[in-house]
């Protein structure tokens, strides 16, 4: 379900499932890549990518109303905390865009320091308005900690679909690149911020995003 390289200083955690929903395997498999990585030594950062037109659709619904529906709630929260663990990583983390970032796919970008984006190709939305599922606590704030107040206002509220260069223009992204050179300067990114001291880097984010890192970790779904 991932791949997990390394090009140097830099671990490419590459999504190969499909829409890269998430669901019990396809998180387990993250959390177990991420687990790797903080478990490395020297300068390291991590870059993030799907495949195909697909970054991330987000929560695998069908899988959370069918072979997962006794998981419910639960299964949710630990997501929210994968969030939250995500969001006060120790190491520089860049979003490789490739595609569409839907919904949990959206968020799992925000948790990312820096977003590229693919120009040509793949929407940022928040289609939660038009799913009937209101945003938890955490992820509202995770949402409204890195996008600009009026552009998170009218994506939570509209579930408008940004392209990339939208994306650029309205701050959701840091820069948009055209078919591979996405995932190259996603790389470059990362690779000019490897040799940031993991304490003190862990220690200003996680100052910096405290109460987004506690609502999520803590799983509060209302």
């Amino acid at each position: 379900m991932v791949d997990l390289t390394r090009q140097g200083p830099v671990f490419i955690l590459a999504m190969r499932s499909g829409e890269n929903r998430f669901n019990r395997p396809f998180l387990d498999a993250l959390v177990n890549a991420l687990d790797e990585i903080e478990g490395s030594g020297g300068p390291t950062a991590l870059v993030t990518v799907g495949e195909d037109k697909f970054y991330s659709n987000g929560l695998d619904l069908n899988w959370l109303m069918g072979e997962g529906a006794a998981e419910g709630p639960t299964f949710v929260g630990h997501f929210l905390a994968f969030l939250g663990r995500f969001l006060g990583l120790s190491i520089p983390t860049v979003a490789a865009m490739n595609g569409h970032a839907f919904a949990g796919g959206g968020m799992f970008a925000l948790a990312h320091d820096f977003r590229v984006m693919r120009a040509d190709r793949g929407f940022f939305c928040l289609p939660e308005i038009d799913i009937n599922l209101p945003f938890a606590p955490g992820m509202r704030m995770l949402i409204q900690a890195k996008l600009d107040p009026s552009v998170s206002r009218d994506l939570m509220l509209t579930g408008r679909r940004v392209g990339g260069a939208d994306a650029a223009t309205l701050r959701i992204v840091d820069e948009t690149a055209t078919g591979d050179d996405v995932l190259t300067r996603a790389i470059e990114r990362a690779a000019a911020l490897a040799t940031k001291d993991r304490g003190t880097f862990s220690t200003i984010k996680r100052s910096m995003y405290a109460p987004i890192i506690r609502a999520l970790e803590d799983g509060t779904l209302a």
